[in-house]
């Protein structure tokens, strides 16, 4: 064992201070010194490539639990061979034990061949459970020399967790407005939507403004998609005054913004300042036209934002500055900020808050995703599993039930609390055909209901895998449906909505959609 002092750079330095690693360097692994640089070479030969040939430190994860970690090292190659699997080759792995049991293996993928120096990264979410910890440097399934430049590693908080106790304020019709219930819209709403959603009882549509939803490199071109979204916002206009009438409130969902998002999927704005600004203008154009209509109760700013690199504008300060804008526009309507990493309740961990009033929050809920998007295949190429057990029940080797879901949402309920936040669920779900499906949906709506959020089930009438207008085996086997278990539940939950009585105004009939 060589004992190796390693300072970690770090975010905020209350996380972890300069940490002493000691290093394990293995069979096959050598740490010296060079120029002042602490150098680990770790060669194989062609015998010995199946094992795991890394050097190991332990290293303590309690100050960054919750947090969105970025790990990342300096490495240089020389003909490592190329691993039967992509997580395998050169390793810069982590590997951490929850308290409950559960395993994490998180490292780079597809590192292999000859190269010079260069960063290797990757980024993951701490379990709130997290103790002790390994990091591993090295090489598996391969042969070949890989050398990391020990002094360059960083496990760095990309975001620390907020100190902040602000609490939010909210104008006397948004405290007035009690929870509202509804759904996710299809790409395009009709009309005849509308009034089916009214007699399901739906008092809330987050509409999306979506394209190329799972795709990389779109929307790069700024004055063909400025053309798209007029298109969209002029089909918008024609909704706003028949949901009013039905009493049904809007949220505009800005699904896919400018500049789309990049191969590591995280929103290109996040890195180019000529996207950034053109998503606060395209949300400056919104507020202009929309300011003052009874029927929108929201400005979603950014579905989903995905950051996991250090950017020029980070997820929080982006909606922040586009915020701002908004408000120099329109004082009154509430503003949606969503967390980061697709909106998960994990990011409210570290999610700051925006001392502005009349902000609201929104978390999406998939959890467990094994279970939720079992045999689907969605636009990322991506599979949840191939078979689950039903739920409740053992899910990955993890008892999923109420009380595991009332656990994922903590974070959220935390937040909440701590800063007298509205929460939006802006979507959830699960599929047709997963076992137990009805009872995931009740289990989260209780828990929704408990806490006094604002929610909308994902989707109406958009891919039959999520409506509750269709039922089957898979995908091939869905066929329609006029009542069902997942129906019943939702349409049971939505009988808590009550609407006004429409009222006569200037511009005819109307109601408020207000509880």
């Amino acid at each position: 064992m060589i004992r190796l002092l390693i300072v970690t750079l770090l975010c905020a330095a209350q996380f972890l201070p300069a940490t002493e690693f000691n290093w394990t360097p293995g069979e096959f692994g050598e740490i010296t010194e060079l120029a002042g640089r602490h150098l680990l070479t770790v060669t194989v030969p062609d015998t010995a490539r199946e094992k795991i040939n890394c050097a190991e430190t332990e290293i303590n994860l309690e100050p960054l639990r919750g947090l969105l970690v970025r790990f990342s090292v300096k490495v240089r190659a020389r003909d490592v061979s190329r691993p039967r699997k992509p997580w395998n080759g050169i390793k810069v792995m982590l590997n951490y034990q929850e308290a409950f049991g559960k395993q994490y293996w998180h490292n780079v993928q597809n590192l292999s061949g000859s190269f010079a120096w260069r960063q290797a990264a990757f980024t993951t979410t701490i379990s709130s459970t997290a103790a002790k910890g390994r990091v591993m440097l090295g090489l598996q399934d391969s042969s070949g020399t890989a050398e990391f430049d020990l002094d360059s590693l960083e496990i760095r908080p990309l975001f620390p967790k907020s100190q902040s106790t602000y609490r939010m304020r909210y104008s006397e019709s948004v405290n007035r407005t009690p929870p509202l219930r509804g759904f996710m819209s299809p790409f395009h709403t009709r009309r005849e939507d509308l009034a089916a959603l009214r007699e399901w009882n739906a008092n809330l549509l987050r509409v999306q403004i979506c394209r190329n939803w799972g795709k990389s490199n779109t929307d790069l071109d700024l004055a063909e998609y400025d053309r798209w979204i007029d298109g969209k916002l002029d089909h918008l206009e024609q909704l706003l005054d028949p949901a009013h009438q039905l009493g049904i409130r809007i949220v505009i969902d800005l699904h896919s913004p400018p500049g789309g998002r990049d191969n590591e999927r995280d929103m290109r704005m996040f890195y180019e300042e000529k996207y950034a600004e053109h998503f606060c203008r395209v949300w400056e154009k919104i507020a202009r036209r929309f300011r003052g209509h009874p029927a929108v109760w929201a400005y979603d700013l950014l579905n989903e934002p995905s950051q996991k690199r250090p950017a020029k504008c980070n997820y929080f300060e982006l909606q922040g500055r586009a915020a701002r804008r908004v408000r120099t526009i329109d004082p009154e309507t509430p503003i949606i900020i969503e967390a980061n990493e697709w909106a998960a309740p994990s990011a409210f961990h570290y999610l700051p808050v925006l001392k502005m009033e009349n902000i609201i929050y929104e978390v999406h809920i998939y959890q467990p995703g094994a279970y939720t998007h079992q045999n689907v295949n969605n636009t990322y190429g991506e599979m949840g599993a191939a078979a689950v057990s039903g739920y409740p029940g053992i899910i990955q080797g993890e008892l999923w039930n109420k009380e595991k879901l009332r656990q994922v949402l903590a974070p959220v309920r935390k937040f909440q609390k701590r800063h007298n936040a509205r929460i939006y669920v802006g979507e959830f779900s699960v599929v047709a055909w997963a076992p137990g499906a009805e009872r995931h949906l009740r289990d989260n709506i209780e828990l929704f209901e408990e806490y006094g959020w604002d929610w909308s089930y994902h989707s109406f009438r958009e891919w039959k895998g999520w409506s509750l207008e269709h039922e089957g085996h898979d995908i091939h086997s869905m066929r329609p449906s006029s009542t069902n278990p997942r129906k019943s539940v939702i349409l049971e939950m939505l009988k808590r909505n009550t609407f006004r009585k429409l009222e006569t105004g200037a511009t005819g009939d109307k109601a408020d959609g207000t509880l």
